[in-house]
Parts: structure tokens; C-alpha cells; sequence
């Protein structure tokens, strides 16, 4: 399933990305410094949800308290919380 995600304190305005089985697939980020942004959504593919979370969870950028990385681990939990209600 696809979801869509408005980050919060970061560059992006968008984060796009498809779970499929658990599996990370598809990450977009829309907005932002698109280098390191499509470096973070190779990365992350084919990776499980779990170690996604596992790993980027608490990434900060500078002096803020979250991160362009940061921000996917929030999007993924919402979209986990929304499969659970389903």
C-alpha cells in the first residue's frame, strides 16, 4: 500500500513510500536536498519497517530534534498505526 506523509520541521514537504509484506519499497521525498534524500530512500529499500525504525529512529540534523531520516521512521509509524486499524 502507498501513504503519504507531511514531514514536520525538515526541508521535504512530502514523503511518499509503499509497504509491501513489511518491506520498505518506493521511498520518495519531495522537497528538500535531493542527494542525500535519494541516498536515504536507496538505502532504506528492501529493508524491513523494523530495522528502518531501528536505525533512523532519533536522527537529528543540527540543532534540530528530528531529521529528514527521523521524519521516515514518524511516517512509517502512522502508516503502521493506520494498517492497524484496518
Amino acid at each position: 500500500m502507498r501513504y503519504n506523509y507531511a514531514p514536520q520541521g525538515v526541508c521535504p514537504n512530502l514523503i511518499t513510500f509503499e509497504i509491501e509484506d513489511g518491506i520498505l519499497k518506493d521511498v520518495i521525498f519531495y522537497g528538500g536536498c535531493n542527494g542525500n534524500l535519494s541516498a536515504i530512500a536507496t538505502l532504506v529499500k528492501g529493508l524491513s519497517v523494523d530495522e528502518v525504525l531501528e536505525k533512523l529512529s532519533g536522527t537529528r540534523c543540527g540543532g534540530k530534534t528530528t531529521s529528514c531520516s527521523h521524519q521516515l521512521t514518524e511516517a512509517l509509524r502512522a502508516a503502521l498505526e493506520e494498517e492497524a486499524k484496518r
